[in-house]
Protein backbone atom coordinates (compact mmCIF):
# COMPACT_ATOMS: atom_id res chain seq x y z
CA UNK A 1 0.00 0.00 0.00
CA UNK A 2 1.40 3.42 -0.87
CA UNK A 3 1.89 6.26 1.80
CA UNK A 4 -0.39 8.48 -0.02
CA UNK A 5 -3.27 5.83 0.21
CA UNK A 6 -2.26 5.10 4.29
CA UNK A 7 -2.29 8.76 4.61
CA UNK A 8 -5.43 9.44 3.22
CA UNK A 9 -6.92 6.60 5.41
CA UNK A 10 -5.45 8.01 8.76
CA UNK A 11 -7.03 11.30 7.64
CA UNK A 12 -10.09 10.48 7.31
CA UNK A 13 -10.26 8.07 10.55
CA UNK A 14 -9.07 11.09 12.10
CA UNK A 15 -11.81 12.80 10.73
CA UNK A 16 -14.39 10.54 11.74
CA UNK A 17 -12.72 10.14 15.27
CA UNK A 18 -12.67 13.97 15.14
CA UNK A 19 -16.64 14.23 14.47
CA UNK A 20 -17.63 12.07 17.00
CA UNK A 21 -15.52 13.83 19.42
CA UNK A 22 -16.89 16.60 18.64
CA UNK A 23 -21.22 15.42 18.68
CA UNK A 24 -19.95 14.20 22.15
CA UNK A 25 -19.12 17.33 23.07
CA UNK A 26 -22.01 18.71 21.90
CA UNK A 27 -24.02 16.36 23.59
CA UNK A 28 -22.02 16.74 26.78
CA UNK A 29 -22.57 20.45 26.63
CA UNK A 30 -26.52 20.05 26.26
CA UNK A 31 -26.22 17.92 29.80
CA UNK A 32 -23.68 20.63 31.43
CA UNK A 33 -25.59 23.49 30.45
CA UNK A 34 -29.16 22.83 30.35
CA UNK A 35 -31.14 21.32 33.13
CA UNK A 36 -33.11 17.22 31.87
CA UNK A 37 -34.15 15.22 33.61
CA UNK A 38 -34.80 10.90 33.22
CA UNK A 39 -37.71 11.70 35.48
CA UNK A 40 -40.68 12.22 33.37
CA UNK A 41 -43.83 11.03 32.31
CA UNK A 42 -46.53 11.34 29.22
CA UNK A 43 -50.01 12.33 30.83
CA UNK A 44 -53.63 13.16 29.39
CA UNK A 45 -57.06 14.34 30.85
CA UNK A 46 -58.86 11.35 31.87
CA UNK A 47 -63.17 11.35 32.07
CA UNK A 48 -64.73 9.43 34.57
CA UNK A 49 -67.77 8.95 32.83
CA UNK A 50 -70.70 8.63 35.03
CA UNK A 51 -74.46 7.70 33.44
CA UNK A 52 -76.41 10.90 34.89
CA UNK A 53 -79.59 7.97 36.23
CA UNK A 54 -79.71 4.75 37.43
CA UNK A 55 -80.37 1.57 35.64
CA UNK A 56 -79.73 -1.87 33.97
CA UNK A 57 -77.18 -1.70 31.41
CA UNK A 58 -78.84 -3.31 28.48
CA UNK A 59 -75.82 -2.61 25.80
CA UNK A 60 -72.54 -1.91 25.17
CA UNK A 61 -71.10 -0.26 22.36
CA UNK A 62 -67.56 -0.28 22.24
CA UNK A 63 -64.48 -2.55 23.48
CA UNK A 64 -61.47 -2.01 25.37
CA UNK A 65 -58.82 0.72 24.46
CA UNK A 66 -60.86 1.66 21.41
CA UNK A 67 -60.80 4.95 19.75
CA UNK A 68 -64.34 6.98 19.77
CA UNK A 69 -65.35 10.72 18.94
CA UNK A 70 -67.37 13.04 19.99
CA UNK A 71 -70.82 11.53 20.13
CA UNK A 72 -69.90 8.16 20.29
CA UNK A 73 -72.33 5.70 22.13
CA UNK A 74 -70.50 4.20 24.58
CA UNK A 75 -73.45 2.31 26.32
CA UNK A 76 -77.07 1.93 27.21
CA UNK A 77 -79.20 1.95 29.86
CA UNK A 78 -83.15 0.12 30.17
CA UNK A 79 -85.41 2.96 29.22
CA UNK A 80 -88.33 1.76 30.30
CA UNK A 81 -88.42 3.53 33.37
CA UNK A 82 -87.91 6.75 32.02
CA UNK A 83 -90.49 6.47 29.11
CA UNK A 84 -92.97 5.93 31.72
CA UNK A 85 -92.04 9.29 33.16
CA UNK A 86 -92.28 10.84 30.54
CA UNK A 87 -95.75 9.87 29.79
CA UNK A 88 -96.71 10.37 33.34
CA UNK A 89 -95.05 13.79 32.81
CA UNK A 90 -97.06 14.59 29.85
CA UNK A 91 -100.07 13.21 31.48
CA UNK A 92 -99.68 15.70 34.25
CA UNK A 93 -99.11 18.92 31.86
CA UNK A 94 -102.40 17.80 30.23
CA UNK A 95 -104.12 18.10 33.27
CA UNK A 96 -102.50 21.34 34.31
CA UNK A 97 -103.55 22.60 30.97
CA UNK A 98 -107.10 21.80 31.74
CA UNK A 99 -107.77 22.82 34.88
CA UNK A 100 -106.26 26.36 33.61
CA UNK A 101 -108.51 26.39 31.18
CA UNK A 102 -111.90 25.43 33.55
CA UNK A 103 -110.44 28.35 35.94
CA UNK A 104 -109.72 30.93 33.13
CA UNK A 105 -113.11 30.45 31.91
CA UNK A 106 -114.75 31.50 35.59
CA UNK A 107 -112.09 34.21 36.39
CA UNK A 108 -113.38 35.91 32.81
CA UNK A 109 -117.34 34.86 33.67
CA UNK A 110 -117.04 36.38 37.19
CA UNK A 111 -115.42 39.51 35.41
CA UNK A 112 -118.23 40.03 32.80
CA UNK A 113 -120.76 39.27 35.83
CA UNK A 114 -118.90 42.24 37.43
CA UNK A 115 -119.09 44.54 34.70
CA UNK A 116 -122.93 44.15 33.87
CA UNK A 117 -123.75 44.38 37.78
CA UNK A 118 -120.83 45.54 40.38
CA UNK A 119 -123.06 44.68 43.28
CA UNK A 120 -123.59 40.89 42.09
CA UNK A 121 -119.90 39.53 42.32
CA UNK A 122 -118.25 40.64 45.27
CA UNK A 123 -114.51 41.93 44.87
CA UNK A 124 -113.23 38.88 47.29
CA UNK A 125 -114.73 36.29 45.30
CA UNK A 126 -113.14 38.23 41.96
CA UNK A 127 -109.74 37.97 43.90
CA UNK A 128 -110.30 34.50 44.35
CA UNK A 129 -111.08 33.41 41.00
CA UNK A 130 -108.19 35.25 39.86
CA UNK A 131 -105.93 33.71 42.37
CA UNK A 132 -107.10 30.37 41.22
CA UNK A 133 -106.41 31.36 37.67
CA UNK A 134 -102.73 32.43 38.30
CA UNK A 135 -102.13 29.18 40.26
CA UNK A 136 -103.07 26.87 37.33
CA UNK A 137 -100.70 28.74 34.86
CA UNK A 138 -97.85 28.21 37.69
CA UNK A 139 -98.77 24.76 37.79
CA UNK A 140 -98.54 24.78 34.29
CA UNK A 141 -95.17 26.10 34.02
CA UNK A 142 -93.98 23.22 36.65
CA UNK A 143 -95.80 20.72 34.79
CA UNK A 144 -93.17 21.76 31.96
CA UNK A 145 -90.22 21.84 33.96
CA UNK A 146 -91.23 17.80 34.67
CA UNK A 147 -91.72 17.33 31.53
CA UNK A 148 -88.06 18.25 29.97
CA UNK A 149 -86.71 16.98 33.08
CA UNK A 150 -88.31 13.36 32.25
CA UNK A 151 -87.36 13.90 28.86
CA UNK A 152 -83.55 14.09 29.76
CA UNK A 153 -83.52 11.62 32.06
CA UNK A 154 -84.75 9.14 29.09
CA UNK A 155 -81.65 10.75 26.65
CA UNK A 156 -79.34 10.00 29.58
CA UNK A 157 -80.12 6.52 29.58
CA UNK A 158 -77.91 6.94 26.33
CA UNK A 159 -74.32 7.31 27.26
CA UNK A 160 -71.70 9.26 24.60
CA UNK A 161 -67.96 10.19 24.46
CA UNK A 162 -67.68 13.98 25.47
CA UNK A 163 -64.29 13.97 23.61
CA UNK A 164 -62.25 12.34 21.17
CA UNK A 165 -60.08 9.63 23.04
CA UNK A 166 -60.12 6.05 23.90
CA UNK A 167 -62.19 4.33 26.34
CA UNK A 168 -60.21 2.02 29.11
CA UNK A 169 -61.19 -0.03 32.21
CA UNK A 170 -64.65 -1.77 30.60
CA UNK A 171 -65.29 -3.86 33.47
CA UNK A 172 -68.73 -4.55 32.86
CA UNK A 173 -71.31 -6.59 30.70
CA UNK A 174 -75.08 -6.22 29.51
CA UNK A 175 -76.66 -6.54 32.67
CA UNK A 176 -74.92 -5.00 35.02
CA UNK A 177 -76.26 -1.89 37.08
CA UNK A 178 -75.46 1.40 36.72
CA UNK A 179 -75.59 3.59 39.31
CA UNK A 180 -76.34 7.82 38.75
CA UNK A 181 -72.94 9.72 39.09
CA UNK A 182 -70.72 6.76 39.62
CA UNK A 183 -68.02 6.39 37.26
CA UNK A 184 -68.71 3.34 35.04
CA UNK A 185 -65.27 3.57 32.42
CA UNK A 186 -62.55 5.70 31.67
CA UNK A 187 -61.94 8.22 28.48
CA UNK A 188 -58.61 9.56 27.47
CA UNK A 189 -58.62 12.52 25.89
CA UNK A 190 -56.22 11.99 22.82
CA UNK A 191 -56.20 15.38 22.35
CA UNK A 192 -54.75 16.49 25.95
CA UNK A 193 -51.26 15.13 26.18
CA UNK A 194 -48.45 16.65 27.46
CA UNK A 195 -45.48 15.92 29.88
CA UNK A 196 -44.45 16.12 33.40
CA UNK A 197 -40.87 16.42 33.83
CA UNK A 198 -39.91 16.13 37.44
CA UNK A 199 -36.38 18.08 38.26
CA UNK A 200 -34.41 18.40 41.14
CA UNK A 201 -35.44 21.60 42.69
CA UNK A 202 -31.92 22.86 42.68
CA UNK A 203 -32.44 23.50 38.62
CA UNK A 204 -35.99 24.88 39.00
CA UNK A 205 -34.45 28.49 39.14
CA UNK A 206 -33.09 27.82 35.32
CA UNK A 207 -36.34 27.02 34.39
CA UNK A 208 -38.84 29.70 33.29
CA UNK A 209 -42.20 29.17 31.34
CA UNK A 210 -42.18 29.58 27.76
CA UNK A 211 -38.58 27.74 27.80
CA UNK A 212 -38.00 25.62 24.56
CA UNK A 213 -37.88 21.54 25.46
CA UNK A 214 -36.55 18.42 24.45
CA UNK A 215 -38.51 15.32 25.36
CA UNK A 216 -37.34 11.69 24.20
CA UNK A 217 -39.54 8.81 25.42
CA UNK A 218 -38.80 5.28 26.27
CA UNK A 219 -40.72 4.11 23.63
CA UNK A 220 -39.44 5.82 20.73
CA UNK A 221 -35.36 6.55 22.07
CA UNK A 222 -34.44 7.88 18.65
CA UNK A 223 -36.91 10.13 18.07
CA UNK A 224 -36.72 13.31 20.22
CA UNK A 225 -40.19 15.71 20.35
CA UNK A 226 -40.13 19.32 20.65
CA UNK A 227 -42.20 21.03 23.29
CA UNK A 228 -42.47 24.20 25.46
CA UNK A 229 -42.01 24.66 28.82
CA UNK A 230 -46.03 25.62 29.98
CA UNK A 231 -45.58 26.21 34.11
CA UNK A 232 -43.52 25.01 36.97
CA UNK A 233 -45.76 23.35 40.53
CA UNK A 234 -46.04 25.34 43.16
CA UNK A 235 -46.03 22.26 45.94
CA UNK A 236 -45.21 18.79 46.46
CA UNK A 237 -46.86 16.70 49.48
CA UNK A 238 -44.58 16.46 52.13
CA UNK A 239 -43.01 13.49 53.60
CA UNK A 240 -42.86 14.54 56.99
CA UNK A 241 -45.19 15.64 59.39
CA UNK A 242 -48.25 13.00 59.29
CA UNK A 243 -49.55 12.52 62.53
CA UNK A 244 -47.77 9.33 64.28
CA UNK A 245 -47.84 8.28 67.87
CA UNK A 246 -49.88 10.30 70.38
CA UNK A 247 -50.92 13.28 67.44
CA UNK A 248 -47.06 13.77 67.24
CA UNK A 249 -45.81 14.83 63.72
CA UNK A 250 -43.63 12.07 62.67
CA UNK A 251 -40.45 13.13 61.35
CA UNK A 252 -38.07 10.83 59.68
CA UNK A 253 -34.53 11.41 59.97
CA UNK A 254 -32.03 13.10 57.82
CA UNK A 255 -28.27 12.07 57.56
CA UNK A 256 -26.34 15.58 56.85
CA UNK A 257 -23.95 13.68 54.79
CA UNK A 258 -26.46 12.61 52.24
CA UNK A 259 -29.64 15.30 51.23
CA UNK A 260 -31.43 13.94 48.30
CA UNK A 261 -32.79 16.88 46.33
CA UNK A 262 -37.19 17.65 46.04
CA UNK A 263 -38.26 16.94 42.37
CA UNK A 264 -40.22 19.87 41.34
CA UNK A 265 -42.93 18.70 38.91
CA UNK A 266 -42.64 20.90 35.20
CA UNK A 267 -45.37 20.98 32.58
CA UNK A 268 -43.89 20.43 29.13
CA UNK A 269 -46.24 20.74 26.23
CA UNK A 270 -45.61 18.66 23.19
CA UNK A 271 -45.76 20.75 20.09
CA UNK A 272 -45.70 18.86 16.08
CA UNK A 273 -45.96 15.37 17.55
CA UNK A 274 -45.08 12.71 14.63
CA UNK A 275 -47.70 10.73 13.23
CA UNK A 276 -45.88 7.66 14.12
CA UNK A 277 -45.25 8.27 17.73
CA UNK A 278 -48.60 7.09 19.60
CA UNK A 279 -48.53 8.90 22.92
CA UNK A 280 -49.95 6.90 25.99
CA UNK A 281 -50.66 8.08 29.24
CA UNK A 282 -47.78 6.80 31.80
CA UNK A 283 -44.89 6.56 29.33
CA UNK A 284 -41.78 6.94 31.37
CA UNK A 285 -39.80 10.24 29.23
CA UNK A 286 -36.48 12.37 29.55
CA UNK A 287 -36.86 16.06 29.32
CA UNK A 288 -33.93 18.80 28.69
CA UNK A 289 -34.85 22.31 29.12
CA UNK A 290 -33.25 24.63 26.43
CA UNK A 291 -34.21 27.78 27.01
CA UNK A 292 -36.56 30.18 24.84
Amino acid sequence: MSKLKKSLILCLNLAILGGAAALLYLKFEDYVNNPWTRNGQVRAQVIQVSPRVSGTIIAIHVVDNQKVMPGDLLFEIDPSTYQTGVAQAQANLERARTSSRGAKIEYERMQEIARRDKGAVSQKELIRREVSYLDSLSRIDGAEEQLNAARLNLQFTKVTASVEGYVSNIDFQVGSQAVANQPRLALVDSNSFWVFGYFRESQIGEIQPGDQARVTLMAYPEQALNGEVQSLGWGIAPTDGTVGYNLLPNIKPVFQWIRLAQRMPVRVALTNVPDNVQLRFGMTASVMVLGE
